[in-house]
């Protein structure tokens, strides 16, 4: 079966992709926000008639008693839950494999998810492969579904990866580690919770590494040939409320109002990602997590200030509009000052937040390998302010492995 990076060939091109989404209408899902909003999300569930819910999530958040409050808020409207709590980080076919005999088992009508992304993006293929009786290797590439999913309802316990409202999900291979990418309009969920009591549980580290996720696919989208009026609202919304907040979440745990700012501002991010996706970022991290499993924020941590310090010449108008936009620079600054201070801001924070970011881990021999497969993805998915050549990706490499 072929990787995520050599299935992109198979993609449209760019141009289809983009007219994809202007044919398409992307759904989105209703939106609770505010402390206790996954308790009024339960409500609105037992509402709606369910009676049978599947929660799906990972041992940790379970051992941690994250969900119980949930379970007794589902119990106490008279529905029947059972919890499904196998998911491992880069979810494999494996696990959605075991979700679904156990949603089959229990003859679940709905799907709760509690977790960050790799809950989700296991709940998301579990439930298009349930109504569609399809194998979920089968569902790898565009619109493979072709009816709607089992109902779904999310509650992100991490701010980073805008899952919740994505049309996308990544599961990997078990043996290889290959990645692979299902999009489909019907991955969407119902309704989400962004609720900060769940996010104050996260340790500073994972706080971090998804606000860096987050602000990744928000910069990213901006700088994005896709991006539009209705995208740079969402995305300038978003840079302002992460670089805001963001530290103050690491360092205040139970600052509910800096969680719930980082969740709205993930939120704003992966609004944007259906029509923008992302960039050279993601495409040279996605590298490092599959090379030396580094956690996908982590990653994205690593590479980003060296990325956007190559783009500062080139792309100097689209930053430096974005740093007067959220009121970092003057509104008479000239673009290249402007752009100048954004990214230093962002370079910044990140050198401020509570992650490694240090690649000596790096190996010198695995550059051709990630550098011919960051290449392929972007050139086949990604419509980037600025293709990269061999060279500058070798040099970019060699920039973050040097980071002590």
């Amino acid at each position: 079966m072929p990787s995520i990076v050599n299935r992109v060939k198979s993609l449209p091109g760019l141009t289809g992709l983009r007219l994809l989404g202007k044919v398409l209408s992307l759904p989105r899902p209703l939106v609770l926000l505010g402390p206790d909003s996954a308790i009024r999300l339960c409500g609105t569930m037992a509402d709606q008639g369910f009676q049978r819910v599947l929660i799906v999530t990972d041992e940790v958040l379970h051992k941690l008693g994250v969900v119980a409050p949930l379970q007794e808020a589902l119990t106490a409207r008279g529905v029947s839950c059972f919890v499904f709590a196998e998911v491992t980080p880069d979810p494999t076919f494996d696990v959605v494999d075991a979700g679904l005999r156990q949603l089959k088992a229990v003859n679940a009508d709905a799907l709760l998810v509690v977790g960050g992304g790799s809950a989700i993006d296991a709940a998301k293929v579990m439930s298009l492969s349930a109504t569609t009786g399809k194998n979920p290797r089968d569902l790898v590439g565009v619109l493979k579904g072709r009816k709607p999913g089992l109902p779904m309802f999310v509650v992100p316990s991490t701010s980073g990866t805008g899952s919740e409202v994505s049309v996308a999900a990544v599961i990997s291979d078990s043996l290889t580690h290959q990645k692979f990418l299902v999009i489909d309009t019907n991955l969407v969920p119902v309704a989400a919770a962004l609720d900060p009591v769940i996010n104050a549980g996260m340790p500073a580290s994972v706080t971090a590494e998804t606000g860096v996720d987050a602000l990744t696919h928000c910069l990213e989208g901006w700088l994005s040939e896709f991006s539009n009026a209705e995208t740079d609202g969402y995305n300038q919304a978003a840079v302002r409320l992460i670089l805001n907040n963001l530290a103050t979440a690491c360092v205040e745990p139970k600052n509910l109002a800096a969680r719930e700012a980082m969740a709205l501002g993930s939120h704003y991010a992966g609004l944007c990602l259906s029509t923008t996706a992302v960039g050279n970022v993601h495409a040279i991290a996605h590298q490092l997590g599959g090379h030396y499993r580094i956690p996908h924020g982590r990653a994205n941590a690593m590479v980003l200030p060296h990325v956007l310090r190559f783009y500062l010449p080139h792309c100097k108008k689209r930053l430096g509009l974005l740093a007067r936009k959220i009121g970092l620079a003057a509104s008479d600054t000239n673009d290249l000052q402007a752009a100048q201070i954004l990214v230093d801001t962002v370079c910044d924070l990140i050198e401020s937040l509570p992650m490694k970011l240090s690649g000596e881990f790096i190996q010198t021999a695995d550059f051709p390998e990630m550098v011919q497969a960051a290449l392929t993805e972007v050139h086949g998915l990604y419509a980037v302010p600025l293709y990269l050549s061999d060279s500058e990706v070798y040099a970019l490499l060699h920039q973050i492995q040097q980071v002590r």
